[in-house]
């Protein structure tokens, strides 16, 4: 793809994952070529794509429309991620973790403990958990040498809160967001000791359990308060 389809591939799959563009919303090649000053040609391939992600639906001859998404959807999808990390950890425990893997993971660990040490959590925080989050996750999918496993991940990862790399949070409760990032942490040392151990299914067992952070806002997404309540930090472009 184009570095402009790319570009409008990226935004408009960030503002449907934050609900700026709301489900049933109406999708245009011209107008949205003109909100992003380009051709329609990266407009057209970027809206396949999302169309393959499972982000728009087809809608009259030349438009789209966005994917309504329930909370039975996000369920399945952060079910189905639990069940692929656990597998990837279970295979990076046999397998043996690298050195350069646990460095990564000892670095998440100290970056974290000093995140929550403090007894709160400000939004900004959280941007930054949001990363080191990404790097623990991707260290043990690299670390299975498992290629199905990343490939079945980018799959899956098309629904909003399903990846790891769109951190949902409620930011009209951050005292009960500090508890269950602070919570998820811990879950990241207890993951580390059994891959460093080599107990691959204590490792499984744990990161699917891991995964069930993200459940509490099936309920929460689509709903009239979200766009208020709701901040999704996404990976850094």
């Amino acid at each position: 793809m184009s570095k402009p389809g790319q570009m409008v591939l990226v935004a408009l799959r960030k503002m449907i994952a934050s609900g700026e563009l709301a489900a049933g919303e109406r999708l245009m090649e011209i107008p949205t070529a003109e909100l992003f000053g380009v051709s329609r040609m990266p407009v057209r391939m970027a809206f396949r794509t999302l169309e393959q992600e499972g982000l728009l639906v087809r809608f009259g001859a030349r438009g789209f429309q966005v994917r309504s998404v329930s909370a039975e959807d996000i369920a399945g999808a952060v079910e189905v991620r639990g069940v692929l990390e656990g597998l990837a950890a279970r295979q990076t425990a046999e397998r043996g973790l690298s050195a350069e893997g646990r460095v990564i993971l000892e670095q998440c660990l100290i970056q974290g403990d000093e995140l929550f040490d403090k007894g709160f959590v400000t939004e900004d925080d959280l941007e930054v958990y949001h990363d080191l989050n990404m790097r623990f996750h991707q260290v043990i999918v690299a670390g299975s040498h498992n290629p199905a496993i990343a490939d079945a991940l980018a799959r899956n990862d098309h629904l909003p809160f399903a990846s790891v790399t769109a951190l949902a949070v409620d930011r009209k409760d951050m005292a009960r967001e500090y508890k269950r990032f602070n919570y998820a942490h811990m879950q990241h040392h207890s993951v580390f000791d059994a891959l460093v151990n080599g107990q691959g299914a204590r490792a499984e067992a744990l990161m699917r359990e891991h995964a069930n952070a993200t459940l509490r806002y099936a309920e929460t997404f689509g709903s009239a308060a979200a766009t208020e309540r709701m901040k999704v930090i996404h990976r850094a472009q």
